[in-house]
């Protein structure tokens, strides 16, 4: 089992934002919720997009 570090959910939280954006039209509510998680884990307690 390989460890999940800091940077790993940095990158998840980086690429799940980069496609909301790229992509606004689809329904990203799952995403949102994922995004949510890693910001509180990440100690980010900024809300997730609205778009």
């Amino acid at each position: 089992m390989q460890e999940i570090t800091e940077k790993d959910r940095r990158n998840e939280l980086r690429s799940l934002l980069d496609a909301i954006q790229q992509h606004p039209e689809r329904d990203w509510s799952e995403a949102r919720r994922r995004i949510a998680v890693l910001q509180r884990v990440l100690g980010m307690y900024a809300p997730a997009l609205d778009h």
